[in-house]
């Protein structure tokens, strides 16, 4: 079974080890053929607290780490320009 990945952007790093990701999904609707756009949050595991606000990460699933946090990062896609 392959692994599933996702790209997402940043959007708190606080936690110590733990990042929260928004991750965009795009569909059109079925009946007005309108694109919307769907976000959802995600738990990622940042062993090295290298991530920060802004960042666009590339997810993969894994086992459970915690209560919610069933996603490491493999690697930053782009750094943010905040900083």
């Amino acid at each position: 079974m392959p692994v599933k990945e996702k790209i997402g952007i940043v959007i708190s790093n606080k936690m110590q080890k733990t990042i929260v990701v928004k991750v965009e999904n795009r569909y059109s609707h079925p009946i007005y053929l309108k694109t919307i756009k769907k976000t959802k949050k995600y738990l990622a595991h940042d062993e090295n607290n290298i991530c920060s606000i802004g960042d666009q990460v590339l997810l993969q699933e894994s086992r459970p780490l915690s209560k919610r946090k069933r996603w490491t990062i493999i690697k930053i896609l782009s750094k943010s320009s905040l900083n």
